[in-house]
């Protein structure tokens, strides 16, 4: 296995999962599932307590990874993770790019995997 050029994952902050229907699913996964719901940005985000991991309920243009289930890990510096993961063999899908609430990129691992790098604002 090859060593790292650098660690910059702090933590898995969240799991973004896109969604139709925000409503819909904001009660889904709050009242039948049980999960306390942190924040909500009116239709386009709800963040629920997922025990350690946030569960992001993405509508819409909030949709950053496509209509897929992406894992969102929490880095110091998003350009600069994203320059030392592309070196290593990740591709950008989009971005950096400011957000509402954060600085995200989306990237491809070499399995085609995607999966998001955000640093609050």
């Amino acid at each position: 296995m090859e060593a790292s050029v650098s660690a910059h994952a702090q933590k898995l902050g969240n799991v973004l999962i896109p969604v139709t229907d925000l409503d819909e699913a904001v009660a889904f996964y709050s009242r039948t599932l049980g999960l306390a719901v942190k924040f909500r940005d009116g239709d386009r985000f709800a963040a629920l307590d997922g025990g350690g991991v946030t569960v992001a309920l993405a509508a819409g243009g909030e949709q950053v990874a496509g209509a897929v289930t992406a894992p969102s890990y929490k880095v110091g510096d998003v350009a600069e993770a994203v320059r030392d993961l592309t070196a290593a063999g990740a591709e950008v899908v989009s971005g950096p790019e400011t957000g509402p609430h954060e600085v995200r990129a989306v990237l491809r691992d070499p399995s085609g995997n995607v999966f998001v790098l955000y640093s609050s604002l």
